[in-house]
């Protein structure tokens, strides 16, 4: 086999949650480029809608959903909708996620819940509907989106948002343990944990902190948009075949 044939995705189908902007889009376009269809949901189904034109005007099949991600019923109803107008899915990116900054002291209850509830939860829900699936094909390939920030605690001038990094820490371990969990199913599970890069949810740090985030980063950037969609590739085809369980960091090194 040529080695690039192990990255292709032609006849495959990819779910992406929000993947209308930000780095579920950027993967979005990773997928597709290597073949893939791309079905696109998130709470703000025009985001989706106006990423899914972008896509469709370079040739792509895709298709933009509504969905809660902390809703089951929602989950449950996009998955189904997703079988019924691609008939599969092979690849499920788990990369919808919300964030809320606040000293610890004064975090309220509704926002630690909230954050957990879309991160966390809604990862598990959505792997386990896709999951049934995959399993019944014996085939499939989940990928979560962690963070740099839940393999490294920050001072809070750098990050001050306790929810979000104590979620994206459970999300890197779910997703070990769910490898163990399905390895004998064929079902594959990986993670990304990014660092910092320019997205609507990092805008107000990068106002604040950006230059010293920059300062301190070993390559000394941080991520632009083509800086994730290699790992996602790698992750979605025959070419990580031989890995499951692992979450890899593409942080610019900055959680050495």
């Amino acid at each position: 086999m040529n080695t690039f044939d192990l990255f292709q995705l032609r006849g495959q189908v990819a779910l992406v949650t929000g993947g209308g902007r930000g780095l579920g889009f950027q993967i979005s376009e990773a997928l597709s480029d290597a073949g893939c269809a791309i079905a696109l949901c998130s709470r703000k189904l025009e985001t989706c809608e106006d990423a899914a034109q972008v896509l469709k005007s370079k040739g792509v099949d895709t298709k933009a959903y509504q969905c809660d991600l902390g809703n089951e019923e929602d989950i449950n109803r996009v998955v189904n909708d997703v079988i019924e107008d691609f008939g599969k899915i092979d690849i499920l990116v788990n990369n919808s996620g919300t964030t809320w900054g606040a000293n610890v002291e004064s975090m309220p209850l509704e926002a630690w819940e909230k954050v957990m509830r879309v991160n966390v939860t809604g990862t598990f829900l959505m792997s386990q509907a896709v999951g049934r699936l995959m399993i019944e094909l014996a085939s499939g390939k989940i990928i979560n989106i962690a963070s740099a920030a839940g393999l490294k605690a920050e001072p809070p001038e750098v990050l001050n948002a306790i929810g979000y990094s104590t979620s994206k820490a459970a999300v890197a371990h779910f997703t070990r343990d769910l490898a163990r969990k399905w390895a004998h199913h064929g079902v594959y599970v990986n993670a990304i944990a990014p660092g910092i890069f320019p997205t609507k949810m990092t805008k107000a740090v990068l106002d604040r902190t950006g230059d010293a985030i920059v300062e301190k980063n070993p390559l000394n950037r941080i991520g632009d948009e083509d800086a994730i969609k290699g790992t996602a590739l790698l992750l979605a085809t025959e070419a990580s075949d031989f890995m499951t369980g692992q979450v890899l960091s593409v942080d610019g090194g900055s959680t050495l």
